[in-house]
């Protein structure tokens, strides 16, 4: 089969790999879509991720396919499911390492819940966390929907993580597709004032667009007075960038007992902040990995809202090409257009 592989830092290839052979508990998916996690894969592009480091290995880990082989003890999947979340971990080759390895043709998923009800829900018997969240969906959640939900069950899941609660006030640095989801899910959730700040114009529309009540971008001079303006401070500062100069931008804006809320891999293994432009008491809350179960239990909120029609991956995807040439999307996701950039196998 085909599978995308990153040979050495910044250079992407289409390889051909053995198809993966599902285990008792497992099924095999034909991939249908995936999505390039525009921080994340770049950072793997590009050999600044954590812990995965041995070139060459195969890339993708937002994925959405069809069930066509299905384990002998699986009870949770079957023949002809669209199942989000397959990848190829591990993956037995003596040619590439897997960086989840969703870029492939075939794919596999886990049944989390035989693998529990059966007690062999544990490392030795070959369990993985990631099985928690390897899901199926409903029939009538198209295949772009299925795929976006790889990124919107995590940024759902992190309203619970960060305590944020509806009625309050927030500012969302960056307006990515992780950023537009914390602007359009606290739209839907009946947060009170919502602020975006992106540099691109472009951007900040489609935040306006989901639900933001206003939109700068970063050097717009109001954002410093954007607390004393409104006369209140604001409740949480969601940073889905990762920088320091971020975090730091957030400090002045919240108000006692507030929160900076942090989301994905930091830029930096260490933080300069500086406390003395906040209030005495605040929180710093850091969402670098999912909360498996609740982003697993996430995902019936956003099937509700897909078939309700108040979300859809239209929102979202804006670019699109076939997987082979991945080389060239990820050029265009290194000058920041693309919101997110769908992959049709």
């Amino acid at each position: 089969m085909k599978s995308i592989a990153v040979t050495e830092p910044g250079r992407l290839q289409v390889v051909e790999v053995p198809e993966p052979m599902p285990t008792p508990y497992q099924v095999r998916l034909q991939t249908e879509a995936a999505c390039l996690c525009n921080i994340t894969d770049r950072k793997i592009i590009e050999g600044r991720f954590p812990g995965v480091e041995n070139f060459p290995f195969l890339l993708g880990h937002e994925t959405v396919g069809i069930v066509e082989t299905v384990g002998d003890k699986v009870r949770n999947f079957e023949m002809g499911d669209r199942v989000i979340g397959g990848l190829l971990i591990p993956y037995e080759s003596d040619q590439y390492d897997s960086a989840w390895g969703g870029f492939s043709q075939y794919l596999l998923a886990g049944d989390h819940q035989a693998m529990v009800d059966d007690g062999v829900a544990t490392s030795d018997h070959g369990w993985l966390d990631t099985y928690e969240v390897m899901k199926s969906v409903p029939s009538y959640i198209g295949v772009e929907d299925a795929v976006m939900m790889c990124t919107w069950r995590e940024v759902l899941s992190s309203f619970t993580d960060f305590d944020l609660k509806p009625g309050k006030d927030l500012i969302v640095f960056g307006a990515g597709a992780v950023g537009l989801s914390f602007v359009k899910f606290a739209r839907l959730l009946g947060f009170n004032e919502i602020v975006s700040i992106d540099p691109n114009y472009h951007k900040r529309e489609k935040a306006l667009a989901m639900g933001a009540t206003s939109a700068y971008a970063p050097d717009d001079v109001n954002i410093s007075t954007l607390a004393i303006d409104r006369g209140c401070p604001f409740d949480a500062v969601i940073d889905a960038v990762g920088k320091e100069v971020v975090i730091n931008a957030g400090i002045p804006l919240i108000g006692m007992g507030s929160s900076i809320c942090i989301y994905g891999t930091l830029s930096s293994s260490s933080l300069s902040l500086e406390f003395g432009n906040g209030p005495y008491n605040f929180d710093i809350k850091v969402h670098q990995w999912p909360t498996r179960f609740l982003e697993a239990g996430a995902q019936k909120q956003l099937v509700e809202w897909v078939k309700d029609g108040q979300l859809s991956y239209s929102e979202f995807i804006d670019a699109e090409y076939p997987f082979q040439e991945i080389d060239l999307a990820f050029k265009e996701i290194k000058k920041s257009k693309p919101i997110k950039t769908l992959f049709r196998f």
